[in-house]
């Protein structure tokens, strides 16, 4: 009996260890060598060729998941430099390696240094140097390369970051507005990795969102997913926040808090976290609002959604932020019934267009930035 548990036991770990191998990977350790460098001759004065280099490569349709299937050992080493002859007294250079990595990853050292942001595709980081080759000035003994661990820390590039607490909707909206299949199920913590869908537009125009894990309070301070989560939303040109209209209580421990209070809670995950992403546009959604008693429970609390200094001083202190965010638009809707889907996109299409305006604008001349200004004034202000 004992040795059939044990059997079973054994099958259900591998089964788990199956599950989360294919998973999204946001974070790789490696330990990366440059190439020795080769040995001169002192007879002829001979310089033995430099050890090759261990660079990082931002490539498209490239995951960590692949970068970590295709070094298996997590140990990347470049080819030493030819030692110097008689025959080639000018030692040849070591191979360098190219490790391809998904644009968005940052390059961090031991220490947390950052050594390169590869943001972009085409854009290179030199992870370890290779030693020079034997010479006069090292009595001709080439020396090692670099070696050093870093770490692949992977921030995901989206125009937009979908942000709340667990079982606010999230998933449900991104398979609405978008061609993304998440998972979707009426239990917190569906989403435990990100998932990133594209808003399609008539004219062609496409804007990227990120689904991110749900936060939990204290997230600023890594507790639940934490800065896994976080740091997600750094790249991302605009947030956009959603809570449930009836609140949300992540356990009988803990408090249960109203749809106000969950967006200060947010609020000051986001403020406590790095308060520079509150200055990023921002696009509050009211969720559930197909369910009995929405409307009444979302006319109690409109004026303070659409200002949320009208409130602040009545916000429990565990959760009142310092630093309010400014809501481009406040949008009541049904992700499950698709309820106002269609007004979500074409109000996040003009936040975003008007970002671009802006963006744009200062780097116009006076005039052509005055015509642009006035441009966005005459749009006045969106109350929905």
């Amino acid at each position: 009996m004992v040795h059939v548990c044990n059997l079973l036991f054994s099958s259900a770990k591998k089964s788990v260890r199956r599950h989360f191998r294919g998973q999204f990977i946001d974070s790789l350790r490696l330990t990366i060598k440059g190439g020795h460098g080769g040995n001169g001759l002192p007879k002829y004065g001979g310089v033995g060729g430099q050890g090759g280099c261990v660079y990082f490569i931002a490539k498209e349709d490239v995951t960590l998941k692949k970068v970590s299937q295709k070094h298996e050992t997590k140990r990347i080493m470049a080819s030493s430099g030819e030692d110097s002859s008689k025959h080639r007294i000018l030692g040849r250079r070591g191979m360098d390696v190219e490790v391809e990595v998904p644009p968005g990853v940052q390059i961090l050292d031991d220490t947390g240094k950052v050594l390169g942001d590869l943001d972009k595709d085409g854009s290179t980081c030199l992870g370890a140097a290779g030693g020079i080759g034997g010479c006069t000035g090292t009595s001709f003994i080439g020396k090692p390369g670099e070696s050093r661990t870093v770490t692949l820390d992977l921030k995901l590039i989206a125009d937009i970051g979908l942000v709340g607490f667990p079982n606010a909707g999230k998933s449900t909206l991104l398979k609405a507005v978008s061609n993304a299949s998440p998972k979707i199920a009426s239990y917190p913590f569906t989403t435990i990795r990100p998932q990133i869908g594209m808003m399609q537009y008539e004219d062609f125009r496409t804007i990227s969102v990120a689904d991110l894990p749900g936060l939990i309070e204290g997230a600023h301070a890594n507790v639940g997913m934490g800065h896994k989560f976080l740091k997600h939303i750094e790249r991302t040109r605009l947030l956009l926040l959603m809570v449930d209209i009836f609140g949300f209580q992540l356990s009988q421990k803990h408090l249960k808090r109203n749809c106000l209070e969950n967006v200060y809670a947010l609020n000051k995950e986001l403020e406590m976290y790095d308060d520079s992403l509150l200055d990023k546009p921002c696009v509050l959604l009211i969720n559930k609002m197909d369910l009995e008693g929405s409307s009444d429970e979302y006319n109690k609390h409109k004026q303070h959604l659409h200002d949320l200094s009208l409130n602040v001083h009545n916000c429990p202190e565990e959760i009142r932020p310092t630093k309010l965010i400014n809501f481009e638009r406040v949008i009541p809707i049904s992700a499950r019934d698709e309820m106002r889907i269609s007004d979500v996109k074409d109000e996040i299409r003009i936040v975003m267009d008007e970002l671009v305006e802006k963006e744009l604008e200062k780097k116009m001349e006076p005039t052509q930035r005055a015509k642009t200004m006035e441009r966005i004034r005459e749009r006045g202000p969106r109350i929905t």
